[in-house]
């Protein structure tokens, strides 16, 4: 399905219940600890959300529909905002911290970003690292891909990776013009993430993006690093709409790495390997400037973080005029 909802204490999914698990695997467990809202809301990723009751569950569904069209032959539904579309939230200037080190909410950019009160979010508990949302901007609906930078560092995981291929095809599938919000260090590294199939299904991540043919705009809030940080969005459609702040730096693999893996032996032998490792990190600083990507038109412009909104607002307006020539059935091709 596109969007699945559990009703926590009432609500259970299993391939097989207590009394078959016990005698089949030997396991002493409980419904709710077998397949309860939070299992599958918060570990598996079998469901999206969680409800806390019926009432809850059929809001959430009802809010989940708002954003679509009745079929994929129609046009997702356009409603008045009382939001100005103009709106410049002065908190934007500020919100992302100088120092590197430092995490930030990527949801208060998003409240300040789209229409008040329209960010529905999907699967907030599974691959945490990826947000994936509906929301309204100028009463447009979009899916807004974020990284989140206080879980992870914001890094691909294969539960991201997942949780994005099914929120990507979804926005596909029913014609909603994407906007991702970058934050992205890198595909989540270590022996967990090998033993999960990181690789794998960050390339499938990477080949859905590739394959949407809705328009997309790309936001560099921070950092895009790596295989990950590439996966942006659909390099070969003209509809990739790319800005950055001018908080933003990028590059195949972090300076710091880089300069730890090229000079190694250099930095072992030097009499005071740290000083000589953080006077090669800062050489090297000069390339994570932006504004070198921008005069070789690798994106379209750098903007005040304030104008995000009303970047956005006129963007979305003309990427709707596109999409009735997407109307119809999505197809896609194979994925590794």
């Amino acid at each position: 399905s596109h969007f699945s909802v559990m009703v926590a204490g009432s609500s259970y999914v299993f391939a097989g219940g207590p009394a078959v698990v016990k005698p089949g695997v030997g396991q002493e467990i409980d419904k709710e600890e077998l397949g309860g809202a939070s299992v599958h809301a918060r570990g598996s990723g079998v469901v999206d959300n969680e409800a806390k009751d019926e009432e809850d569950a059929f809001e959430q569904a009802r809010r989940f529909l708002s954003y679509l069209p009745s079929s994929v032959f129609e046009l997702p539904p356009v409603h008045e905002s009382d939001d100005d579309p103009e709106r410049r939230d002065e908190a934007l200037a500020t919100l992302v911290p100088e120092s590197k080190r430092r995490s930030y909410s990527m949801r208060k950019i998003m409240e300040s970003v789209f229409d008040t009160g329209s960010i529905f979010e999907i699967g907030r508990y599974n691959g945490r690292s990826q947000i994936t949302a509906l929301a309204r901007i100028n009463g447009h609906p979009v899916a807004v891909l974020a990284n989140d930078p206080s879980h992870l560092g914001g890094s691909l995981t294969a539960e991201a990776s997942e949780k994005l291929i099914r929120f990507v095809d979804m926005a596909d599938t029913f014609h909603l013009p994407v906007i991702n919000l970058v934050d992205q260090p890198g595909t989540y590294v270590g022996r967990e993430a090998e033993a999960k199939g990181t690789v794998r299904l960050g390339i499938r991540a990477q080949l859905a993006i590739e394959q949407a043919q809705v328009p997309w705009a790309t936001v560099f809030v921070r950092r895009a690093f790596g295989l990950a940080g590439s996966a942006y969005g659909p390099l070969m459609r003209l509809v990739n709409w790319r800005v950055a702040w001018p908080s933003a730096y990028w590059g195949s693999i972090p300076i710091e790495g880089g300069v730890e893996a090229a000079y190694k032996k250099e930095i072992a032998a030097a009499d005071d390997p740290q000083a000589r490792r953080d006077e090669l990190v800062k050489s090297f600083e000069y390339l994570e400037n932006p504004f070198l990507t921008a005069e070789k038109f690798g994106i379209n412009d750098i903007i005040d973080p304030r104008e995000t909104r009303p970047m956005l607002s006129e963007w979305v307006t003309r990427a709707y005029r596109l999409l009735p020539e997407l109307l119809g059935v999505t197809t896609r091709t194979m994925r590794s």
